[in-house]
């Protein structure tokens, strides 16, 4: 999707306009991939921008970079006000935030260890990632012929640049042979996530999710998600799921920062009642939520000011 600029950018400890926002092409990982980073959404509220789950979020960065062994020269709390900072400098009621750790200029190698670390927050508008009909008409999944990482090849429990490599060739491979996304499967052949969200598959009255150990990032939208469900009285649990349990699935839906809560209605060829009810009930109450509508989750909406 095409970037609208906003005034600013931190980058470092401050704010700098969008077009001095610039890093050195020998930066070390633009060469490497050695770069971690989280997807973020504000989110316009009756009290004004809110950051939704803003703070597990940067949580979620400092994990990614302890796993990647980066030590981050920002605490979580300094990068919660940075983000906040950033986002009421865009001058927008919503948007997406973007904040990226990286090894900076100075070396080439592999390495890490004399590197600096920088750390910046960008944040632009940007609408719904899978289309703006993706609950009601859902989307088509394509089987990757790309498997997700393996615990001890990429981990991926840490939102890594390099980690995306992986993500990007599913993308481009569904996109080009007609689909909207990519369904990935762990190296032992189960479900593991898609090439940018978290699954959901409804069997037997229960809500699945793949757990971290098929290969799925631990998402916050997917918690998030898990919390609504069970409040809503289904039972939610995560499991294994196989690709067959997929193509009999009752319904299906992705969640992600960037897709919300989307409905899927194929996976290769096969079709799945879409939308289905409780999709739709989740992504109704999920949409109340990140708008601080409703009261028992007022908590995970982090004003900007």
């Amino acid at each position: 999707m095409p970037i609208t600029p906003t005034p600013k950018i931190w980058m470092n400890g401050e704010l700098v306009a969008w077009e001095d926002a610039k890093i050195h092409v020998l930066t070390h990982t633009l060469h490497y991939g050695t770069g971690v980073f989280e997807g973020i959404r504000a989110y316009e509220t009756a009290r004004g921008p809110a950051v939704f789950r803003l703070t597990d979020h940067i949580q979620r960065l400092h994990n990614s970079a302890k796993i990647l062994g980066m030590e981050l020269p920002y605490t979580v709390d300094e990068l919660v006000a940075a983000s906040k900072a950033t986002v009421a400098s865009t001058g927008l009621p919503a948007c997406y935030v973007r904040p990226i750790a990286y090894f900076g200029y100075g070396e080439v190698g592999l390495n890490t260890m004399p590197c600096t670390v920088d750390v910046a927050i960008a944040c632009w508008a940007w609408g719904a990632y899978l289309g703006d009909e993706a609950v009601t008409k859902g989307v088509r999944l394509k089987t990757s012929s790309w498997t997700r990482h393996d615990h001890n090849t990429m981990p991926p429990a840490a939102k890594t640049t390099g980690n995306y490599v992986n993500s990007s060739l599913a993308k481009v491979e569904a996109l080009r042979a007609g689909y909207d996304e990519a369904l990935m499967l762990s190296p032992n052949g189960l479900i593991a996530e898609c090439s940018g969200e978290n699954v959901f598959v409804s069997r037997n009255d229960k809500l699945i999710t793949p757990p971290l150990s098929a290969g799925a990032l631990e998402g916050i939208t997917q918690n998030t998600v898990m919390t609504l469900g069970r409040d809503l009285g289904y039972e939610v649990v995560c499991d294994n799921i196989a690709r067959s349990d997929v193509y009999l699935a009752d319904e299906m839906f992705l969640v992600g920062t960037a897709a919300e809560v989307s409905s899927v209605n194929s996976v290769d060829d096969r079709a799945i009642p879409c939308p289905g009810p409780k999709t739709l009930a989740i992504a109704e109450l999920y949409g109340r939520v990140v708008r601080g509508q409703e009261d028992q989750y007022k908590d995970w909406c982090e004003l900007v000011d």
